[in-house]
């Protein structure tokens, strides 16, 4: 299983030095890939975790970072795509693919806050259809010297874009969702799935079996489906899966990866002490530089 770690995108730790930083120390100390993560705004009253009250674009963030790495994988866990034309995305990650020599992946959610549909214009009626529509306008573009599309909800006249990405035929495109339809989409049309935050990891085998099952019944192989997992780490008192002590959250990794669970990234800015914005940058990055260094693959 491989090794990943959520890039300082939210909260205190989310400056410009820092990105730089952590994006060039985890590629130096052995990890295979970096995840960004997607919020456009709050409510201005709300009770959502404080994670998500001051965020960085995602692939804006990723542009910064491939500019300071050269090996290391580059990711979105997750962009929520009724928000973004695919046709924007697809020029968007195309460009990315080529600066970053192909290491991108994408990671494709369909969206909860309904603040965020009202703010972009869309409605969140019938996510299950528009995903399936966003994955062919996508790969059309990325994939055929003239692409077209007349659907439901997205349409491509005749067109050309160029240039297309260096990964064929395209990068790969992770789905999330935590329902069976959507487990079983992942499975069927995607390179693979992303857990949430909120993935109760004791039961995440049984989802793993839905999305292989699927893939499988679509002709694919099971086994080449990706299962990436954000890991919400919690160091200190044991509260469940990669939590306790270090030794406890590296034993819960090599669990993870029993499972089925193909790519694991430690996501700090679920921390309190780091990706809070009410706690002081310094303290926040000296917290996530330990646990960069003490969780780095072996």
């Amino acid at each position: 299983m491989k090794i990943g770690f959520g890039a300082p995108v939210s909260g205190a730790w989310a400056t410009p030095s820092n990105v730089a930083r952590f994006a060039e120390s985890a590629q130096e100390l052995g990890y295979s890939s970096l995840w960004t993560f997607h919020r456009l705004l709050v409510p201005a009253e709300h009770g959502l975790d404080a994670v998500y009250r001051s965020v960085l674009d995602p692939t804006v963030v990723m542009s910064f970072m491939a500019a300071r790495t050269s090996t290391i994988r580059l990711g979105v866990a997750l962009i929520n795509f009724p928000f973004v034309s695919p046709t924007y995305v697809a020029k968007q990650f195309s460009t990315l693919d080529l600066l970053s020599n192909g290491r991108i992946d994408l990671g494709l959610g369909a969206g909860w806050l309904e603040e965020e549909f009202v703010a972009s214009g869309v409605s969140s009626a019938r996510r299950g259809a528009r995903t399936v529509e966003y994955l062919q306008v996508l790969r059309t573009l990325w994939a055929d010297e003239v692409s077209g599309f007349d659907g439901e909800f997205y349409t491509v006249p005749s067109s050309r874009m160029d240039p297309k990405p260096v990964q064929k035929p395209g990068p790969p495109v992770l789905l999330g969702g935590v329902v069976p339809a959507a487990l079983r989409r992942a499975g069927r049309m995607a390179d693979g799935w992303m857990s949430r935050s909120a993935t109760n990891l004791d039961e995440i085998s049984a989802q793993i079996a839905i999305v292989r099952s699927a893939a499988a019944e679509a002709g694919k192989d099971p086994g080449a489906v990706r299962v990436v997992v954000r890991g919400v780490v919690r160091p200190g008192e044991r509260v469940g899966r990669l939590s306790g002590s270090y030794s406890q959250i590296r034993a819960d990794a090599e669990w993870l990866g029993e499972q089925g669970v193909t790519e694991l990234f430690y996501d700090l800015n679920w921390d309190q002490r780091i990706g809070n914005p009410d706690v002081s940058a310094e303290s926040a990055t000296e917290t996530a530089q330990e646990l960069l260094e003490a969780l780095k693959p072996s």
